[in-house]
């Protein structure tokens, strides 16, 4: 299948994360992953899939010590433990609004998702729910997965050769791994587009770990924004949703790069490790 080159965390929910040469997978995902997230008075999760609301949570960073401890660095380069009372007094002032740092995923809190203009960026029946919120953007709204800051899967993967189409049928669009937040990078050379769709339903062993992938990964407006250095590019997007909408549960066919996976043996991940099929 190919090689793991790249291992990436995000200790806060939305904000930026880290990159890493190994990590441990549990059942629950890589270890240290979104274990806090961004919480206002209201219930919200903070998340930049509403970007006028949440957007600034990408110019901080998450780290997490070995010692599992979270620290957040922001955009001033001062850096607070995620329990420090003062960082959430500063996130308040960043982001206009009260809120807190959290590490209590169990209440299933609501998360908010701007609506893409973009055919196949949300489910029709999800669209028809829609409604314009105080920030003037039309949103949905749903849930975090129960008990966890993940929007749906425990571990997200990209390829290599999925990039390389889209940056052949959009060549002034930069198609950095980092846009799309994952956690595994696998090189998988010059094979087919879009390969991980072949992988769904299958098991497939990454270092020591063993996952079954589950479905490919819905996107949503997050590649399309400025981060760590990289330009916004609403053209990302608009690449995706024109080459690669495919069904995902019953929900349609959706705009999709990457697939997440469920973790069925727990294990190392280290890069240069072989991605293997298990069948």
């Amino acid at each position: 299948m190919g090689t793991l080159v790249a291992v990436h965390r995000y200790p806060v929910k939305s904000m930026l994360g880290e990159t890493l040469t190994g990590v441990a997978v549990t059942h629950a995902g890589l270890a240290g992953d979104r274990t806090h997230a961004v919480l206002d008075d209201d219930g919200a999760v903070g998340s930049v899939k509403h970007p006028r609301k949440w957007g600034r949570l990408l110019w901080c960073r998450g780290r997490s010590g070995e010692d599992g401890t979270v620290e957040v660095a922001l955009p001033d380069g001062t850096r607070f433990p995620a329990e420090d009372p003062e960082l959430g007094a500063r996130l308040s002032k960043l982001l206009g609004r009260q809120v807190s740092v959290s590490a209590d995923a169990s209440a299933g809190a609501r998360l908010e998702r701007a609506v893409p203009e973009y055919e196949g960026g949300v489910p029709d029946a999800v669209r028809e729910s829609a409604f314009v919120d105080g920030t003037g953007t039309e949103v949905t709204v749903g849930r975090v997965a129960p008990g966890t800051f993940f929007d749906f899967g425990k571990v997200h993967l990209v390829t290599t050769s999925s990039l390389a189409r889209l940056r052949a049928v959009h060549p002034d669009g930069d198609f950095d791994p980092r846009r799309f937040r994952p956690n595994l990078v696998v090189d998988t050379g010059e094979g087919q587009d879009f390969v991980e769709d072949t992988w769904v339903g299958r098991r497939v062993r990454v270092g020591e770990a063993l996952c079954r992938v589950v479905v490919p990964t819905p996107r949503c407006v997050v590649p399309t924004l400025g981060q760590d250095g990289l330009r916004a590019d609403p053209g990302i997007m608009r690449a995706i949703a024109r080459e690669h909408r495919t069904p995902v549960f019953d929900l349609g066919r959706l705009a999709c790069l990457g697939v997440y996976l469920d973790v069925l043996e727990p294990g190392m991940v280290r890069t240069g490790d072989s991605v293997t099929p298990q069948d």
